[in-house]
């Protein structure tokens, strides 16, 4: 007879190890099920079955340990059970109404076939609702911690109820309550790996979702996409002005930009450092190195937030470089929290190092009030504030929509949950239509129109909150240098296949419409620290 233990496995208590052990020395005939009724099972137990799900997630709020450390633990904690214990990890395949099944095939398989847990030979431990995937499939399910199915009541404290409290103690390796409910094996490794450390960052983060990411509607297959098709674009922009040395890319999404530099003659001796919070994204980065695909074997990817803390060393680094990322820790974050990023930044160079960003801008003027004509015969104008469950016929509705309508819809829809109010009127001169809003908005509109497969994410994101003089000002005040290569510009191919004919930026003198000339939308902003 086998017990089955499924779960994360975080932190490992000491009741579990009770529980077990005393199953282990009683039988399992007298015990009860999560229904109270006795098993009745009288044969011995021959094995624990540790089945650690997310085997495949670390440094996240969910998963903070990496699955060698999980394994380190259990066979530190199995060692001290009085029948043999094993391990298997079962990586996160998402929400699947069969998942338990799942756990069971990959059991039987990473054992070579050693273990086929069915209900006649194995008896599952699990406290939480995953117990319903298995007592579908007939397995007879012990409680262990679980007092009240109806409620999920527990009579004692859970693993991650301990976790939490790592979390929030200034001193949790001398918590009573840690103490007396962290297993030995569990407080072991959590100290010496640092791992409650690690945990008290991770919970204060609040830019960061608890699996790893800064926003949950992002579709990734989009985003990476999108990453690669311009990462030439981004490093040709930008290799002039990297220093060799110590490199590191901040927000480096699949290493597009690492896979280039790598490839320059002039950085062969460079050592490369990838950094990257998401951690689907970081999972591809790995897989990529391990694929081969960068010409330099010194490229290293850690999965870090820059905004929390130094992500290098002080006074490490030769060149820095972030794309597409400094307006996401605004739209994310905070004020305090992209201020705190540039100081940052600041503190990692080693004296003569550059920091390269390259990013989009706010307008000049951008407060002024101006006249927006939009296009509404290129498209639908019957209801442009449709809902839509499905991804991909929502991406489809925006994209038919009129460049008008779908202005509508990003007024309302635009930073809404973080409590921003889009204000705008409209007006009729010489029979044409015009929409009255400031420079700001009229850009933070024509910036995100077209992000049709990503409107929800984008919608998030705000990209105008300073003009370029504005961010100059910020890096001196951080302590940096402006390099006089720094400019802010108009991205023509935005302008020739985004803008023109969909919309078009009016003032008005004696109250006739005048035009103006696009706006500025992205920056290279370099930063050196003297």
């Amino acid at each position: 007879m086998y017990l089955l233990i499924p779960g994360r496995h975080q932190l490992l208590t000491q009741f579990q190890f009770e529980y077990i052990q005393r199953l282990l020395q009683n039988g399992l005939q007298n015990e009860k099920d999560v229904f109270g009724k006795p098993t009745g099972i009288t044969k011995k137990i021959e094995a624990v079955l540790f089945a650690v799900t997310s085997a495949n997630h670390s440094n996240t709020r969910r998963n903070p340990l990496p699955f060698y450390l999980r394994a380190i633990t259990i066979e530190a904690f199995g060692n001290a059970l009085s029948a043999p214990t094993y391990m298997y990890g079962i990586d996160d395949v998402g929400q699947v109404p069969n998942f338990a099944a799942y756990t069971l095939k990959r059991i039987h398989h990473d054992s070579e076939g050693l273990f086929q847990c069915t209900p006649e030979n194995t008896v599952v431990i699990c406290s939480t609702p995953v117990l319903n995937m298995y007592h579908d499939l007939g397995f007879t399910i012990l409680p262990a911690e679980l007092k009240d199915m109806a409620t999920w009541q527990h009579h004692t404290p859970m693993p991650w109820d301990v976790v939490e409290q790592i979390a929030k103690s200034d001193q949790w390796q001398t918590d009573p309550y840690v103490q007396t409910h962290m297993h030995p094996a569990a407080f072991n490794v959590w100290q010496k790996y640092k791992r409650g450390e690690k945990v008290q960052m991770l919970f204060r983060d609040a830019m960061i979702s608890s699996d790893g990411d800064l926003t949950e509607t992002r579709d990734y297959n989009v985003y990476v996409r999108q990453m690669d098709d311009i990462a030439e674009m981004k490093y040709h922009d930008t290799a002039q002005f990297i220093q060799p040395g110590r490199i590191g890319d901040i927000g480096c999404a699949v290493g597009s930009w690492i896979k280039l530099a790598c490839k320059d003659e002039r950085l062969r001796e460079s050592d490369f450092y990838g950094i990257e919070v998401s951690r689907y994204l970081y999972v591809l980065c790995q897989q990529r190195k391990e694929n081969g695909e960068f010409a330099n074997p010194f490229v290293f990817f850690s999965q870090k937030n820059a905004v929390t803390g130094l992500v290098f060393e002080p006074n490490s680094m030769n060149t820095i470089h972030t794309s597409s990322l400094t307006h996401e820790i605004e739209s994310y974050g905070s004020r305090n929290d992209l201020l705190q990023f540039i100081q940052n930044r600041y503190d990692e160079l080693a004296p003569g190092g550059v920091w390269v960003n390259r990013d989009v801008v706010g307008p000049d003027n951008k407060d002024r009030i101006v006249h927006l004509w939009l296009n509404d015969s290129d498209g639908d104008n019957t209801d442009p504030f449709k809902v839509y469950a499905d991804k991909q016929e929502f991406a489809a509705y925006i994209s038919g929509l009129s460049t008008y309508a779908r202005f509508l819809r990003f007024a309302r829809d635009f930073r809404h949950k973080e409590g921003y109010v889009l204000k705008y009127s409209t007006t009729t001169i010489n029979k044409k239509n015009y929409v009255i809003t400031s420079l700001h908005d009229a850009m933070e509109f024509l910036s995100r129109k077209d992000y049709t497969d990503n409107w929800q994410s984008e919608m998030h994101e705000t990209f105008c909150f300073w003009d370029f003089s504005e961010w100059k000002t910020h890096l001196q005040t951080a302590g940096f240098t402006i390099h006089p290569s720094s400019k802010a510009f108009t991205n023509e191919w935005i302008v020739n296949n985004r803008w023109k004919g969909k919309a078009a930026l009016f003032t008005t003198k004696n109250g006739i419409p005048e035009p103006l000339d696009y706006p500025v939308t992205t920056m290279f902003l370099i930063g050196v620290k003297a």
